[in-house]
């Protein structure tokens, strides 16, 4: 299997102390309602009133959330369907494989906030959710791709690549 081709996002975060790639992804998306904006257009909410609507989000928060994500390269604009001139929202590549994340905070946010689950994530290939055809409850694990065995706290070692951490200028 070939590695995508993968390029850096316009935004390159500067972190302090330990040189840490979820450090800066946090300094990204790590604030409450950036979060919350990819989940929106993660179930294809797009327009701007839906996702404040569905998050909650004060509408000048959102608009800041959203431009910076939009700098970020995380969401991009796009003409809304018709002629009604309205922009939508939509992931980027980059945007779209922050997927795992938000999955993974509401399967545990189901199991250890609260006595039963809010909202069930349902995995289905076809886009009528409807069908009882390939649909079933999602239950996220985290293995290696490499070996295919579930990975365990303590397993994992952060190694700086081989050129060393990279130089603070």
């Amino acid at each position: 299997m070939t590695e995508p081709d993968r390029r850096p996002l316009p935004a390159s975060p500067q972190v302090p102390g330990r040189p840490c790639p979820a450090a800066a992804a946090l300094q990204v998306v790590g604030e409450k309602w950036a979060l919350l904006v990819v989940r929106e257009l993660l179930f294809g909410v797009g327009r701007f009133t839906d996702i404040a609507r569905n998050t909650g989000a004060p509408r000048d928060r959102l608009t800041a959330r959203l431009r910076t994500l939009e700098q970020a390269g995380v969401v991009e604009r796009h003409s809304g369907a018709g002629h009604s001139g309205r922009q939508e929202y939509r992931l980027t590549e980059a945007g779209q494989e922050l997927a795992p994340v938000l999955f993974s905070l509401v399967q545990w946010g189901n199991t250890w906030l609260f006595e039963q689950p809010l909202a069930h994530l349902h995995h289905h290939t076809d886009q009528d959710t409807a069908s009882e055809g390939h649909r079933h409850e999602l239950t996220l694990a985290t293995t290696c791709t490499t070996c295919g065995e579930a990975i365990r706290s303590g397993e994992i070692t952060a190694v700086p690549p081989r050129s060393g951490p990279p130089q603070r200028g």
